[in-house]
């Protein structure tokens, strides 16, 4: 589960970048460290290779991992919309990376440049996971990984990272309270075992997770994701919150389901 392990106890290990990220200012005063201000944070282990810059009329393999990492941002308001992931910088990425650049203090002009880069690259792990999200919590409770879905293991692991970048969307829009995944990507074995009448579950495709944020309402994830490219939503009168993208990859449910209406 996302930053679920107690910050009052300093891990073990040297606290590097991503500890700090996912385990917050608790660990650094449990460290001994009164604050981050003045830690000298290393960089990403991996960072993915950007050009100069994108802006519209961009096309390519880099336009594409622009729109995955800020697919989240899809919407000011509650909107059937999502940020197309098709290579090509339109009026809809610009809209996208404009919010993206606003939420994060970065000049918003539309425009992705080193900064904007940098930013992104920080939400980015070396293992191609987010800054705070972990594969393993995605895995299927059945032991099986990411394997025997709807769509091959390599799929559902893509899948879900992308789905990553959109929940780190809604956890930065909620104040970056830490997320707890409840349920992630499920092999079609567990699925039928658990939910039987739901042989077309999105869970099984890698897109979809069921999501919990201490202190925060049901309610609230549920009008945050409103706004954050998601066409699958179930009722927020449950104690979780599911999302999935579901318009967006067609899996065979490509109708929009926002099962308490527009909040």
């Amino acid at each position: 589960m996302s930053d679920a392990r107690p910050t009052h106890a300093a891990p073990s290990r040297p606290l590097d970048r991503r500890t700090l990220l996912r385990y917050g200012t608790g660990t650094l005063a449990g460290a001994g460290l009164a604050t981050a201000a003045g830690i000298g944070l290393a960089p990403a282990a991996a960072a993915y290779g950007w050009p100069a810059s994108l802006q519209q009329g961009s096309s390519g393999a880099a336009v594409t991992e622009l729109q995955i990492r800020i697919a989240g941002w899809a919407a000011d308001s509650a909107s059937h919309t999502y940020v197309g992931v098709d290579g090509s910088f339109g009026p809809g990425t610009y809209a996208a990376l404009r919010r993206y650049q606003a939420a994060y203090g970065l000049g918003v002009d539309g425009v992705a440049g080193p900064q904007t880069f940098a930013s992104l690259n920080a939400l980015e792990s070396s293992d191609g996971s987010t800054a705070h999200f972990d594969f393993s919590e995605f895995f299927s409770h059945d032991g099986q990984g990411f394997n025997g879905g709807k769509v091959a293991a390599a799929t559902v692991k893509e899948n879900v990272r992308r789905l990553m970048y959109k929940l780190e969307a809604v956890r930065k829009k909620i104040g970056n309270k830490p997320m707890n995944v409840n349920s992630g990507f499920r092999s079609v074995a567990y699925n039928t075992s658990i939910y039987g009448y739901a042989t077309n579950s999105q869970h099984q495709y890698g897109i979809a997770a069921d999501i919990a944020a201490s202190g925060v309402a049901t309610k609230t994830l549920y009008q945050t994701a409103e706004r954050s490219g998601f066409s699958g939503l179930e009722s927020y009168a449950n104690s979780w919150q599911h999302m999935d993208s579901r318009v967006e990859h067609a899996y065979g449910a490509q109708a929009w389901w926002w099962e308490s209406g527009t909040v």
